[in-house]
């Protein structure tokens, strides 16, 4: 089953998902905004994954997902990581600072989560009878 999530809904979803990711970080108490922020990363990725490639199934991308967050929480066991932060402080954001192993099941929840609303995204948009879009 292909995605066929429409790219405007995907943004629509993208922003939601950066806004609560924002939220949380911003409102929540770090011991709950933290891990709901890296789930949400991960989310993000997911959609972000659909938007270039809106054929692509829900559960492929979401593995691709996890799997780009796991490169990206390995890669930070290397120098490489907090020399590409120091040297462009917002890349941070992206390439994150320190490992730590709890992130992986933050990003598994969140990239599951992508998958899913990719899924119901799909099946709302089949059952209104519109067509996939092109790649």
């Amino acid at each position: 089953m292909t995605s066929g999530v429409p790219r405007a809904v995907t943004a629509l979803l993208l922003g939601g998902v950066v806004a609560a990711g924002l939220g949380a970080r911003a409102v929540l108490p770090g011991a709950v905004g933290g891990p709901l922020g890296d789930a949400l990363y991960a989310t993000l990725v997911v959609l972000l994954i659909v938007f270039v490639r809106p054929r692509t199934s829900p559960a492929a991308a979401a593995l691709a997902g996890f799997a780009i967050c796991l490169a990206i929480e390995l890669f930070q066991l290397t120098p490489v990581s907090a020399v590409v932060v120091a040297g462009f402080p917002p890349a941070r954001y992206v390439l994150g600072t320190t490992f730590w192993a709890p992130d992986l099941v933050c990003y598994a929840a969140g990239a599951a989560l992508g998958g899913i609303l990719c899924r119901s995204a799909t099946r709302r948009g089949a059952a209104r009878g519109r067509v996939p879009s092109a790649p």
